[in-house]
């Protein structure tokens, strides 16, 4: 009774300004919940605010709110930001146009946001029910109280806040940014004992200050697993992108004891991208982080383990088992091994580039600063699929935004609907022909000297916003003397391992590598990190989910 009760007091509000729009929400609100929970709609931010009071005198509950953003005199993040003060514990929902979700990845940080829904949103039973659902069982479980999250107080030009905040919102862990320089972060060092000199200052869930934490002891910290539940695995997947990923849904949902190793955040570089748009399913884009959000939890929902902050330093052959060596010189061991360690973007050389990382200089992590950037005057670096889409992004709230590419021209390396948008965009330049000759700036970038690598010309150009995508070494040093690799560090696999028709040296088996095997039997490679693969999404993901096929096979006849 006591539950039917509270049930019948509860609240699920959708605020939108268009009178259809809110009827709609409204009408699809309660085919689904109304036997349940009230529904509750208004039509400003303001009638909203109003109603929320009224509910708290009377001692309602306020599960989920969903507010549009578009709303005149109170946009939908300001109202949810004052939503906060009167109902802290009440899920947040954002109704936003696609030409809005950067305003959406903004609020995640503005009123801890718990999902964004881009309109329309039919038919509700794919787009709009599976959320609900999700946010009201978290609503229960957390008996209605505020949801505790992790506050990092730092310095807009501090390398390290820049990194701490990049592997937070790379995994996906809710956190509120407070400057340094503001009332509120001085006020939490001053409750952490902490001077401001070393920065960031991370205050967890549970109220522990964390002085420029170490990504390990963050990761600890704040609930990503870290350390593996049992010795021996049936399938070891290093590396959390595209392809380790691919790679974990279909071994654990094939029945492999199933464990993925990341050093960082799953998601690799599709995992930073903005938007991906040509990626098969999703006619209209998907950022990069919803994919990897999506397929993180279709891993875990499988039954496999992911840890992160994992630096993988070693592989070894012990009769059938493959040891897997990690840097703090633990180990974990299992039949087979899926090598999906990705590449990582090459450093800038020019000189000044490296003082500055971190400071206005940045290697993909455009969604992480793009709000910094409004208003200013935005340099990138590359010509690849990945530079058109951090320059589309960027675009939406820069001044401007200028591509440096070194060739003649982006058709050779970016893909033709990425050449079209740039050309559309009005605040878009690309300069061809074009590099960096040196970065300049004390405790920040301040000035670019841009060199025309044609006539040798230079010439400097303010600049406090650079980001670099200029392409990709294979993170595979670690296997040099395990598996044969090419001359640029890329691991060779099945057929480009016996050219001559012969097997690699070391291989005693009577049958030549599978497709995707390597020079060590049960050792498989898939996505980037092999050579001579496509350097896409769709494929990495498809080669992860062959590899496991090949794996079964392995397995079969071992």
């Amino acid at each position: 009774m006591a539950q039917a009760a509270e049930a019948a007091r509860t609240v699920i509000m959708t605020v939108d300004d268009d009178p259809g729009v809110s009827r709609a929400v409204a009408r699809d609100l309660r085919r689904r919940y109304g036997a349940s929970y009230r529904i509750v709609r208004a039509e400003s931010g303001e009638s909203a605010l109003q109603a929320l009071r009224e509910l708290k005198l009377r001692g309602d509950l306020v599960a989920v709110i969903l507010a549009d953003y578009r709303m005149p005199q109170m946009n939908g993040i300001e109202f949810l930001e004052q939503a906060l003060d009167v109902y802290p514990g009440a899920r947040r929902v954002l109704l936003t146009a696609y030409a809005d979700t950067n305003a959406a990845i903004d609020a995640i940080n503005v009123v801890d946001l718990d999902h964004y829904l881009l309109k329309p949103w039919d038919p509700p039973e794919e787009k709009l029910y599976p959320v609900l659902d999700d946010l009201l069982e978290a609503w229960r479980r957390s008996d209605h109280r505020p949801v505790p999250s992790t506050k990092v107080v730092g310095h807009r030009w501090s390398a390290r806040s820049a990194d701490v905040r990049e592997f937070l919102a790379r995994n996906q862990v809710p956190y509120r940014w407070y400057s340094a320089d503001e009332p509120e972060g001085r006020r939490l060092l001053a409750a952490a004992g902490a001077d401001g000199q070393r920065l960031p200052l991370v205050v967890t869930p549970d109220g522990a200050p964390l002085v420029e934490p170490e990504a390990p002891e963050l990761a600890a910290r704040v609930g990503l697993a870290t350390t593996p539940t049992a010795d021996f695995y049936d399938l070891v997947v290093i590396g959390g992108g595209p392809a380790g990923l691919g790679a974990a849904v279909y071994g654990a949902s094939e029945g492999l004891r199933t464990v993925l190793v990341e050093r960082s955040a799953t998601g690799g570089q599709a995992g930073q991208s903005s938007r991906i748009e040509n990626y098969l399913g999703f006619p209209d884009g998907v950022s990069g982080a919803q994919l990897t959000d999506r397929a993180r939890r279709q891993a875990a929902k499988f039954g496999a383990e992911m840890l992160t902050t994992r630096e993988v330093t070693g592989l070894e052959v012990n009769g059938a088992a493959r040891v897997v060596r990690f840097s703090d010189g633990s180990a974990v061991a299992a039949h087979s091994v899926i090598l999906a360690t990705g590449v990582s973007y090459r450093q800038l050389p020019a000189p000044g580039c490296a003082d500055l990382t971190g400071c206005g200089v940045f290697y993909g992590s455009a969604l992480t600063e793009a709000a910094a950037c409004e208003g200013h005057d935005v340099y990138i670096v590359g010509g690849a699929n990945s530079a058109g889409q951090a320059a589309m992004h960027l675009a939406r709230g820069a001044k401007s935004v200028t591509l440096l590419v070194r060739g003649a021209s982006l058709s050779a390396s970016m893909s033709h609907y990425l050449i079209q948008q740039i050309e559309q965009a009005p605040n878009i330049s690309v300069r061809c022909g074009t590099v960096v000759e040196a970065a300049h700036g004390s405790d920040h970038l301040e000035r670019l000297t841009l060199r025309d690598v044609a006539t040798g010309d230079t010439e400097q150009v303010d600049a406090q916003w650079l980001f670099v995508f200029i392409g990709a070494a294979p993170l595979t040093d670690w296997l040099d003397g395990t598996v044969v690799r090419d001359g640029r560090g890329f691991i060779l696999a099945g057929p480009d391992l016996t050219p001559d028709g012969r097997p690699p040296a070391g291989w005693e088996l009577d049958r030549p590598p599978y497709h995707l095997e390597t020079s060590v039997p049960g050792v498989f490679v898939a996505g980037d990190a092999r050579a001579e693969s496509a350097k896409r999404v769709a494929s990495a993901v498809g080669e992860g989910a062959m590899a496991v096929m090949l794996v079964h096979r392995y397995l079969e006849q071992s």
